[in-house]
């Protein structure tokens, strides 16, 4: 029986919640996606588009979007597969993925057939056939299935509001979006530069040696992470006392010869007698329980394992007093893994959705099946607080694998456990994609594959198209090396050029990454982005944009040639000095758009050297002859951005008389300009 929904509220500009007809609306949860609680501010005008139908079902309740014809559909946040979404089915139920080989072998990744994965993202993009576009945003935490194939159909047993945001463009929903949802904290500048990971390098003696030989190859690279190897027999917040005797000492090593480090914490604590972190969880009460009130346990990395409650105040506050104990080694950011939650064995188990958590202040008591889908932004979040509480005067750093709409204010993310294959790099893009249509801006894939090891030649491309996707860090397996030198020298200087690329781009990377903190556009952006109304642009999903000026035309395929589609005017490829490479198909085209200044810096073994030297401001003029840009500037790291100490520079050209006049417009801040060379290039 098809129901309508009460009355409906509106939110705040061209933004309504509607809530089904049979519930009290102080009845339903607190909302985890927005910032704060959103009170009506009076009736949803007749002439509201999108009304969602509510129908009661046997399945329990569903919330019916009709669409109008030509209506591309995007979002649903981390998914496998094409960017566009139109006849897909999406679980919202954050998920270790497994599935089993021919040979019986169970392996930890996905593929495009994957209902769901490691976040939960109850969020869907509607971009119409004239351009505009609204979003569906279904603000519960209970596992919901989001169905593409006719309208949008969402599906729960637990009733739940939608609120619906309208926009004159794709890109006005997701600022908008952004702005009940919260914003991504601007990130030091270091967490933009080339970063490389395995599971795992140890012992420490390995680490070092790692530093040293990307400094002796001359290949940029910011940060060195370490994996969980380090830990005494995988019980969190130790260390393994001959593997890792002195973290301190490592970290000031890589200190030295100018890296960042990142640390792995994962949230399963071993149930182990004199292991003092347990005795504190047991003591404080701090670790989940079942319906009959008994301490549950499941096997993880370190064996028998209890998980902390993070829905209670107090556990929130002893995981962060634990994390400031552990910051104290010298870490400069933090990788929280296995927070989906998931256990390891037996594969593919869960925790059991009749779990309780014992909430307190806000958020009240409840089960697993309501709680599980913001674990681990609870746990992103309690690890931030640490970072702030300990270094306050720094920007914190923090890796999520799952996170809940809306966590994009806690912590940054990846792809997860991806596979060295062609599928899985093309997948990369319209992940990326996908999750800054979601609000995520920062993120990217384990460049290289997580599992199996790439050839030469899918690693070339991968670390071609990895080098400008937001975040950029390889990661594999055991099994495998995967440096960037791992391939042979050919592949290696590919790999140099690639970086190096990014460290060259800097300047304006930096600036949409500062745009990306302050509106909620994503970093990394879909090319109908270009042109909203072109239904050319649609489905692209290989080229992409980086900010709104810098386009990417990525080699994706292993043998096809792709078509790339181009948005109205002349985007006008160019190429670095220097920067010649063999195998360049492996390196994507760069192209500018008609109207656009584009500020490139001089490049460096790191960020810090990136930021200084000449400047070179890239020319493409529009038609008529004009164009402009803009490039944003602070210290790198700390808070003063806040207070003005920034300076955001204004570039305009102009053609006279057959010459190309660029002059600064204005600048805003009160950051003193650095005195530094400054090249024009005219394309």
């Amino acid at each position: 029986m098809i129901t309508s929904q009460q009355d409906p509220g509106l939110l705040g500009d061209r933004v309504a919640r509607f809530i089904p007809p049979d519930v009290d609306p102080a009845s339903l949860p607190r909302s985890f996606a927005l910032v704060e609680p959103l009170p009506p501010l009076g009736p949803v005008p007749d002439s509201w588009r999108v009304v969602p139908i509510y129908t009661r079902e046997t399945r329990g309740h569903l919330a019916t979007i009709r669409l109008d014809p030509d209506t591309s559909l995007y979002g649903t946040g981390e998914v496998a597969g094409p960017l566009l979404r139109n006849g897909f089915v999406t679980e919202v139920w954050a998920t270790q993925p497994f599935r089993i080989e021919a040979d019986g072998t169970p392996v930890s990744n996905y593929d495009e057939r994957s209902k769901s994965l490691y976040q939960a993202h109850p969020w869907v993009l509607a971009v119409r056939a004239d351009g505009s576009a609204f979003g569906v945003l279904a603000d519960t935490t209970y596992r919901l299935e989001i169905d593409l194939r006719e309208d949008v159909r969402l599906r729960s047993a637990e009733p739940f509001p939608i609120i619906v945001i309208e926009g004159d463009s794709p890109q006005e929903v997701v600022e908008r979006l952004s702005t009940l949802t919260g914003r991504m904290e601007l990130p030091p500048r270091w967490a933009l530069g080339y970063q490389q990971c395995r599971f795992s390098y140890y012992p420490d003696s390995r680490v070092r040696e790692l530093a040293d030989e990307f400094r002796a190859r001359q290949i940029p690279c910011d940060v060195i992470w370490v994996d969980i190897h380090y830990m005494d027999e995988y019980k969190v917040f130790t260390f393994d006392p001959e593997g890792f005797p002195d973290p301190s000492g490592t970290n000031a090593y890589l200190h030295e010869r100018g890296f960042k480090t990142v640390w792995i914490l994962d949230p399963a604590v071993k149930v182990e007698d004199g292991y003092g972190v347990y005795e504190e969880g047991v003591k404080g009460e701090h670790f989940l329980r079942d319906a009959s009130g008994r301490e549950h346990h499941e096997w993880t990395w370190p064996g028998d394992a209890a998980f902390p409650d993070y829905t209670r105040p107090e556990t929130r506050a002893w995981w962060t007093r634990l994390t400031k104990a552990f910051l104290e080694h010298g870490m400069d950011g933090v990788w929280v893994d296995l927070n989906e939650p998931s256990p390891i064995l037996p594969h593919g188990a869960e925790l059991p959705e009749d779990l309780r958590h014992a909430g307190g202040g806000e958020i009240a008591p409840g089960s697993h099946a309501q709680y599980h889908n913001i674990y681990g932004m609870l746990m992103s979040k309690a690890t931030l607080d640490a970072m702030r509480e300990a270094r306050p005067s720094r920007r914190p750093f923090v890796l999520t694998r799952s996170t809940y709409l809306g966590g994009q204010r806690y912590a940054a993310t990846w792809t997860g456990d991806n596979v060295a294959d062609w599928n899985h790099l093309h997948w990369s893009v319209p992940m990326v994609l996908n999750l800054g249509l979601s609000g995520q801006p920062n993120s990217g894939p384990d460049i290289g594959g997580f599992a199996g090891t790439p050839t030469p030649e899918l690693f070339a491309r991968w670390i071609g198209v990895g080098a400008l996707l937001p975040f950029c860090r390889t990661h594999n397996a055991l099994k495998g090396d995967q440096e960037p030198w791992s391939f042979g020298a050919e592949v290696e200087e590919i790999a140099r050029v690639a970086i190096a690329r990014r460290y060259r781009l800097l300047p304006y990377l930096y600036t949409v990454f500062w745009e990306a903190a302050k509106t909620g556009l994503p970093v990394a952006r879909p090319l109908f982005f270009a042109d909203p109304a072109d239904p050319a642009l649609r489905d692209e999903d290989h080229a992409f944009m980086l900010g709104g000026d810098l386009m990417v035309q990525p080699a994706l395929e292993e043998r096809a040639e792709h078509p790339f589609p181009m948005p109205k005017g002349q985007w006008r490829a160019f190429t670095f000095e220097g920067q010649a490479a063999s195998g360049n198909r492996a390196l994507p085209v760069l192209r500018l758009r008609p109207g656009a200044i584009l500020p490139v810096g001089s490049g460096g073994q790191t960020t810090e050297e990136a930021a200084e030297g000449p400047l070179t401001l890239f020319v493409s003029l529009d038609e008529n002859g004009k164009a402009e840009g803009q490039l944003y500037e602070d210290d790198g790291d700390g808070f003063g951005y806040a207070a003005g100490d920034y300076l955001l520079t204004t570039y305009q050209a102009i053609m006279r008389n057959g010459e190309v006049e660029v002059r600064v417009e204005r600048r805003h801040g009160s950051r003193a300009a650095t005195p530094r060379e400054t090249r024009i290039r005219v394309l």
